[in-house]
């Protein structure tokens, strides 16, 4: 695995570049240093980048986020979210196993993300006893974040209930301001431990690269990922097709043995990067 001092070593073997969130650009609270300049130099140097993000919300509620903190729109071409890929299989129902779900939903996570399921023609359950399937964006705003148990007797009044899972965040934790918290994956995870049918939109699944590429309009081996998480970003990567930058001063990098987690993982990204800097 090659080490970069830079990105700048390896951006002009690529033509457009499938860049993450968090982890990546920020932490939730404020871009990583660096960061903005990245993107800055790739777009001077005509690069195409859109950025893929597990977060449980809408395209247009990730950008004003992005706004409020100084990453730019102007920075990369596109961006897609799980929720916005939640939001889109909600509607159209092409898969099987969504037509299937019913129209009443219960909502387990924030207000703030129940812009995934707006305009849609679904009605909002208050108990899982009335509803037909449970949306999962992840831990609420009322409880601990950082504590699985005290999700424990919802997730069972949703067993009871029979309710089918849609997950809009694969993803286990992340660092919010320094702080590892659960993210709607690890929720997701206990239920099929309890015995809950469980579907996950984001990364790893090759599905939501569809609509990147699409984005992108690129052949796949001139695209290449960037992403801090093994278990997303860098086997989502591989089971798209493409190659990816491991960047380490994320959920995932030990800066000082990367190849050591990388290895346990059976992940092979192409390099690894301290931090996204040029």
């Amino acid at each position: 695995m090659r080490r970069l001092d830079g990105f700048r070593d390896i951006a002009g073997e690529y033509d457009g570049f499938i860049v993450d969130l968090w982890g990546v650009l920020h932490d939730g609270v404020t871009p990583y240093p660096g960061a903005v300049a990245c993107l800055e130099a790739l777009r001077g140097a005509g690069k195409r980048v859109v950025l893929l993000s597990n977060a449980p919300r809408r395209v247009a509620a990730a950008q004003a986020a992005m706004h409020a903190i100084g990453i730019r729109d102007d920075l990369y071409d596109a961006l897609m979210t799980s929720g916005e890929a939640t939001h889109l299989a909600l509607r159209d129902r092409t898969d099987p196993w969504f037509a299937a779900l019913g129209r009443r939903v219960y909502h387990l996570g924030p207000m703030r993300d129940r812009n995934v399921i707006d305009g849609l023609d679904l009605s909002l359950a208050t108990e899982p006893a009335a509803a037909t399937f449970l949306l999962n964006t992840g831990p609420d705003d009322e409880r601990d974040p950082t504590d699985m148990t005290a999700f424990e007797d919802e997730l069972q009044a949703c067993l009871r209930a029979g309710l089918p899972m849609v997950c809009a965040n694969p993803d286990l934790e992340v660092i919010r301001g320094g702080v590892r918290v659960l993210c709607a994956g690890a929720l997701a995870a206990r239920y099929q431990v309890l015995g809950g049918a469980v579907r996950s939109i984001g990364k790893p699944d090759p599905a939501i690269y569809e609509l990147v590429f699409a984005l992108l309009d690129l052949p796949g081996d001139r695209v290449l990922a960037v992403g801090d998480s093994l278990r997303t970003d860098i086997a989502g990567a591989a089971a798209a097709g493409i190659s990816a930058v491991w960047v380490l001063g994320g959920i995932d990098g030990d800066p000082d043995a990367p190849d050591t987690p990388a290895r346990q993982a059976g992940a092979e990204p192409v390099a690894a990067i301290h931090g996204f800097v040029w």
